[in-house]
């Protein structure tokens, strides 16, 4: 599935002709050893996240430096109940392991697209394609164009002021 994945992702940034940076590294399973094989900041890095809301599953992207903040994401979606998808309904509804997770939805994976506010703070996205050791680094405004997401706040600091 990760295979397919990343074929899709690739044709459908080539079909709107984004550029885009393709860096194979060692296999990577947090941010943080993601960020060192890409030789970019923490920040750079788009952390998909697949969440249960109520009945629902959605994808969230934010800043790798960032942690979701579940309240946020309730009080805009209107949803009583929210969780992380489990390992194994992850493997199930995608294919993909934890840290391979792609930051697009539709057409992509199956799911609604969100994405915090924090990834407009920089001019690029680094993300895992669809494997731990095949990343993608491009311009926001073109991630933002390709993957069409919702965007809203939902991300709160991961550093103590």
């Amino acid at each position: 599935m990760s295979d397919q994945i990343y074929s899709s992702i690739r044709a459908r940034l080539e079909a709107l002709a984004i550029p885009f940076r393709e860096v194979h590294h060692e296999p990577t399973t947090t941010s943080e050893a993601s960020a060192r094989a890409r030789g970019e900041a923490l920040e750079i890095g788009g952390k998909a996240i697949l969440l249960k809301t109520d009945d629902v599953f959605r994808l969230f992207v934010l800043s790798a430096s960032r942690r979701v903040d579940s309240a946020a994401i309730r009080r805009h979606l209107g949803v009583k109940k929210i969780r992380f998808a489990s390992h194994d309904e992850l493997l199930h509804l995608t294919g993909l392991l934890p840290g391979a997770l792609p930051p697009f939805g539709l057409p992509i994976l199956p799911f609604e697209l969100s994405v915090d506010h924090s990834i407009l703070a920089n001019e690029r996205i680094a993300f895992n394609a669809g494997s731990l050791e095949l990343s993608i680094i491009m311009s926001v405004s073109d991630y933002l164009r390709a993957a069409t997401p919702r965007v809203f706040r939902f991300a709160e600091d991961t550093h103590e002021a």
